[in-house]
């Protein structure tokens, strides 16, 4: 006679589990509680309904917020700087990376020694520096002044991890490409650009985070009102607007939009991120 054994978790699985939903629901609160007293008046945010589904919808806080608010030019300023930003930070990194890792020349170790003292100068202490340098060029109150900045202090971490990621790819398929009659900038954008996409996708989102959300160089070097960023133009909301906590937390909404969507975007690659090195390796 066979004897069914039913199928359980174990306790481990089981801890393991409820530890990863208790985490869940910790990361994805704040979201909703942002989220939910967007849809609030004041008076259910502080006193009636502080923690509770909004008793009623007020669509009404996104639209006095897009109309009484300079969202539309600060949400633009953000996205072209980010946008410009990620994308210098990826052809730059990706550009020297594959210089130090793949190819042989004189002084590489050196360059890429120069390049990984950049992660640990705290912008603290180059902030009066760069604001007088940005002053000398004329970049104040322009989108140079910000993202010039963003992609030097992006290039650090981003090379350093392309450089992880190129030296796992066998040297045997820029060898085959070379005996196919590729050159050097065909065998870069055909081969290697196509192997390392999960590796940009994670720098792509890591770096346009930090950009979107940046607030101390973009408060000392923006001042012009056209120029401001979301998180900048934030601040003087709550300044402006404090009484109307609803629309602040429709911006906010606003705001953490496009991070959301390009986490979205690119999350498959993420995870492959994970997994690709070691399949190239073999």
């Amino acid at each position: 006679m066979l004897h069914v054994r039913k199928k359980g978790l174990k306790p481990g699985q089981l801890l393991l589990q409820g530890s990863l939903w208790l985490y869940f629901i910790i990361s994805v609160y704040p979201l909703y509680w942002m989220i939910s007293y967007s849809l609030k008046n004041n008076d259910e945010i502080f006193i009636t309904n502080p923690f509770g589904l909004p008793t009623h919808f007020r669509i009404e806080n996104y639209i006095n917020a897009w109309n009484n608010f300079n969202i539309p030019r600060y949400f633009l300023n953000s996205t072209i700087v980010s946008i410009i930003s990620t994308a210098g930070i990826l052809l730059l990194a990706i550009m020297f990376s594959y210089a130090t890792a793949r190819m042989v020349w004189k002084l590489r170790g050196t360059a890429r020694a120069y390049m990984m003292i950049g992660m640990f100068i705290p912008l603290q202490v180059i902030m009066i520096p760069l604001a007088v340098l940005v002053k000398d060029f004329h970049l104040i109150n322009t989108y140079g002044a910000l993202v010039v900045p963003y992609i030097a202090f992006g290039l650090p971490l981003s090379s350093l991890i392309f450089y992880g990621f190129l030296r796992g790819i066998p040297f045997e398929l820029e060898e085959s490409a070379c005996m196919d009659g590729a050159g050097i900038f065909r065998t870069f954008f055909s081969i290697i650009v196509p192997i390392v996409k999960p590796a940009v996708a994670t720098i792509a989102i890591l770096q346009f985070l930090n950009v979107w959300n940046e607030f101390l160089l973009a408060y000392i070097l923006i001042s012009d009102e056209s120029m401001k960023t979301l998180p900048l133009g934030l601040l003087f909301f709550q300044g402006q607007y404090s009484t109307d906590w609803g629309g602040m937390g429709a911006v906010m909404t606003i705001a953490s939009l496009p991070t959301v969507i390009v986490f979205l975007f690119f999350s498959e690659q993420v995870e492959r991120a994970m997994t690709v090195g070691s399949a190239v390796k073999g």
